[in-house]
């Protein structure tokens, strides 16, 4: 029974690649090799249960991380971090202030509060709706 089950979770694994059912193919192994020394259904059914979400839980992020570096990132994740020349002066109280980020006007807000003066260079520090936050 648990190898069919294991069967069936990587077939599914396969078709999605969604790094879900493998983690429950990996409780369903553990069932089956224990099932093969001792026939007890209740602790075969809990070390599924168990070695499948330990697996989930602990494993998945570490893979993700690694084996999807190709993930693109959107638009204000690649712009933070990122160097930007003032071409209108930062000031938070009259709430004005643009920056150019590759190629691109924002509007901007000081992170600290103080102005910056048109071409100065700053880090954006953060996006808050639509403004980047520098410094």
């Amino acid at each position: 029974m648990w190898l069919i089950i294991l069967a069936v979770l990587i077939f599914i694994e396969i078709i999605t690649l969604g790094l879900t059912t493998i983690w429950f193919a990996g409780g369903a192994l553990v069932a089956f090799v224990f099932s093969l020394f001792f026939d007890n259904l209740l602790i075969e059914i809990v070390l599924f249960l168990v070695v499948s979400l330990l697996l989930l839980y602990f494993t998945r992020p570490l893979v993700v991380k690694y084996f999807n570096p190709k993930r693109t990132k959107t638009n204000y994740e690649g712009i933070i971090g990122k160097e930007a020349l003032v071409i209108v002066t930062i000031d938070n109280i009259n709430a004005v202030g643009q920056v150019i980020v590759d190629g691109q006007e924002w509007s901007a807000r000081s992170a600290t509060g103080n102005m910056i003066e048109k071409g100065t260079k700053v880090t954006v520090q953060n996006v808050s709706g639509v403004k980047l936050i520098v410094s």
